[in-house]
């Protein structure tokens, strides 16, 4: 899925496991985190999509921020979403490679306004959002690195 908003960033974390086996990480992560968007986080901030609806990570289901736009397992997994202050794509991708999978998080977004450019200070200056979805990514590695160990 191609986006027309600016490019934020990209992290990437080489995973020694094959790609199946990090997409069922990857997945059973964000099934059970949410990403850590809770409901009335998204009420608060009005954003679209607010609750969760049809099956996890099925292409137009949802959950409290983020609506899937594309699924292909094993591949990627594309999410999006606004709020009052952003508009958002966050796309995960796996790539395999001699001895594992990269597994890549790419953000693009727009934050209009002036309330906008503050909420991305907040969020992507003070480097929260880098740690955040390093962490995130890590933890997929250690899981699916772990699932590969048996």
């Amino acid at each position: 899925m191609e986006t027309d908003l600016p490019f934020i960033d990209e992290h990437q974390v080489v995973v020694a496991a094959p790609a199946a086996v990090v997409w069922q990480s990857l997945t059973a992560r964000i099934i059970k985190t949410r990403l850590g968007v809770s409901e009335a986080f998204a009420r608060a901030v009005a954003a679209r999509p607010s609750e969760a609806t049809g099956t996890l990570l099925d292409e137009g289901s949802t959950m409290p921020g983020f609506a899937v736009a594309e699924c292909v397992p094993g591949d990627h997994l594309t999410l999006v979403g606004s709020h009052r202050f952003s508009r958002y794509v966050l796309r995960f991708g796996l790539t395999e490679q001699p001895g594992g999978t990269v597994l890549s998080a790419r953000s693009n977004a727009e934050f209009p306004g002036l309330p906008g450019r503050a909420y991305r200070q907040f969020v992507i200056g003070s480097g929260g959002h880098r740690v955040l979805v390093g962490r995130l990514l890590r933890s997929v590695a250690r899981s699916a690195e772990r699932r590969a160990a048996g």
